[in-house]
């Protein structure tokens, strides 16, 4: 298992509120959000970022709110739902 930091973010419509992250990245690497989704649920890989801030870790997760909903990437840092992965850059 891999422990993977995530450093950039891509949406269709980066300033929307409405649109969840499609893509999640690193050094020289990109997935799909179903992608890195996959690899957590299977456990073959393990993702983070480092908040900006407080230069703290904070561990992705995959929410599941809603039965028939699509799942979706979170930080989870400090027993906070929190939403660092939003504040990361573009790519």
């Amino acid at each position: 298992m891999a422990d993977v930091k995530i450093t950039g973010i891509r949406k269709p419509n980066r300033f929307s509120s409405h649109e969840h992250i499609t893509h999640v990245g690193g050094a020289g690497w990109i997935l799909t959000r179903e992608d890195a989704i996959r690899r957590i649920d299977t456990r073959i890989d393990t993702f983070y970022v480092i908040d900006p801030q407080n230069r703290k870790r904070a561990e992705v997760a995959v929410v599941r709110n809603d039965p028939g909903k699509t799942p979706y990437l979170r930080t989870y840092a400090d027993g906070y739902w929190n939403d660092n992965l939003l504040s990361l850059e573009e790519i």
